[in-house]
């Protein structure tokens, strides 16, 4: 691609106190501007490793990551001003209200008064949470707390959002109307990157995937140029088995 890419990483390198292997070892990327890129792997292949690093949760052992021209070490302030990050584990509190959470939320990026409220009540609108406004984050289903959790990361209009298997765990309509709302959202301009487990999910949604195995990519690109360069495969998923395969992962 021609654009400067709006994600640069560089030789990334994690290893854990304690483990004698890295979490991720050696993984070089270019995100563009407008995609919707999948970080598609098996449990312990370095996913949330790196969405954490690019996000500024853990500092890397090695290797650099520039965003929108940004270095993460050095202008970390910077960069959280133009993210969104919605973790794997929802990130509300369970005592309070729904609308309370995101209140605190939007606090936290320093939005106030009456165009907080309107950017809520927008949320709840989208994904048909009205009747829960008020309902504590306890006793909401999981369909509806994914829900909220994205909510809280897209109130400030990031130009980039971050999501760690955003549709896990949840029941079919919800996903539905995540994965149409990302869309909606790219469209607009957003670049989304994510992770996921659901290779039928990926495959329609993602403009590029890297599936990475044991902390390195072992395979890149577009959707259907991986299924032109697998012939022997109809879909995502078998190419994904192909590549990591099948022994089950802790």
């Amino acid at each position: 691609m021609s654009e400067k890419a709006i994600i640069e990483i560089r030789d990334l390198v994690k290893i854990y106190k304690g483990s004698e292997e890295p979490a991720i070892n050696g993984i070089s990327l270019d995100i563009y501007p407008g995609e919707i890129f999948g970080l598609l792997g098996p449990n312990g292949a370095g996913k949330t490793t790196t969405i954490s690093i690019l996000c500024g949760l853990f500092r890397a052992t090695k290797g650099s990551v520039r965003i929108a021209g940004l270095d993460i070490h050095s202008n970390l302030n910077g960069i959280k001003q133009i993210i969104g990050v919605v973790p794997q584990d929802v990130a509300l509190y369970p005592t309070l209200s729904a609308w309370e959470n995101l209140t605190f939320f939007g606090n936290m990026y320093g939005l106030k008064g009456q165009h907080l409220r309107e950017k809520i009540a927008e949320g709840f609108s989208v994904f048909g949470l009205e009747k829960h406004a008020n309902k504590k984050i306890a006793d909401c289903s999981g369909g509806i707390k994914r829900r909220i959790n994205l909510i809280a990361g897209l109130l400030h209009d990031p130009r980039i959002i971050f999501l760690d298997e955003p549709t896990v765990g949840i029941d079919v309509q919800s996903r539905v109307v995540i994965l149409d709302y990302l869309k909606e959202l790219n469209k607009k301009g957003t670049t989304v990157i994510y992770t996921s487990h659901y290779m039928e999910e990926a495959e329609k949604l993602c403009t590029r995937v890297a599936i990475i195995d044991r902390g390195s990519v072992i395979s890149m690109g577009n959707p259907r140029e991986l299924l032109a360069d697998h012939p022997e495969f109809k879909d995502l998923e078998n190419i994904f088995l192909h590549l990591t395969g099948k022994d089950l992962r802790d």
